[in-house]
């Protein structure tokens, strides 16, 4: 946690089927650094090489990213062990995060894909909203991901849906480095 304080910290959702929900918490992220305050992002759903990962380290130690997960391929192609294997590694960092969040160890936390995490039954709504009633007054919670539930959105005082109107996988443009990962 820094010197300066937030006052009032506030839940975002940034969510909805377009491209630019992780993006846009990174900009929050960037920014809240350059005014001084400790970012903390814990990644849900993401194992391999980023460009974020990279940025963070040079931003340390004001900005961390923290991940829990192996690298696997997507959550609908793993077997039942696989499953069980990433069920424990989301637990091991819902338990890291509600130390965060108990400690005040940031003035900005990012919870990256937490709703895929809901969506796949890896965490309860319940276990999500009880995090969000013990956040201290004096941190911002910035939550990502497709499919907000509504019981999530009604505690939030700012949600932004990105819609996809058009994306170059329509066009046969698979991801690229440095612009989706």
């Amino acid at each position: 946690m820094t010197e300066k304080s937030l006052g009032k910290g506030l839940i975002q959702i940034y969510t909805g089927d377009g491209k630019g929900k992780t993006t846009a918490a990174l900009g929050q992220a960037l920014r809240a650094v350059g005014s001084g305050y400790k970012v903390y992002m814990v990644q849900f759903l993401k194992g391999g090489r980023t460009g974020e990962l990279a940025a963070a380290k040079k931003l340390e130690p004001d900005f961390k990213i923290f991940r829990f997960e192996r690298d696997r391929g997507f959550f609908w192609t793993l077997d039942h062990d696989q499953k069980e294997e990433l069920k424990a590694e989301v637990r091991q960092a819902f338990e890291f995060i509600g130390k965060l969040v108990n400690e005040k160890k940031c003035d900005i936390l990012i919870l990256d894909e937490i709703m895929g995490i809901l969506h796949n039954g890896l965490l309860t709504q319940d276990e999500v909203c009880s995090l969000l009633e013990k956040k201290p007054d004096n941190m911002e919670i910035i939550l990502t991901g497709r499919e907000a539930p509504e019981r999530i959105k009604a505690m939030a005082h700012l949600i932004t849906e990105m819609k996809m109107i058009k994306h170059p996988f329509e066009q046969g443009i698979g991801s690229r480095e440095g612009i989706e990962w």
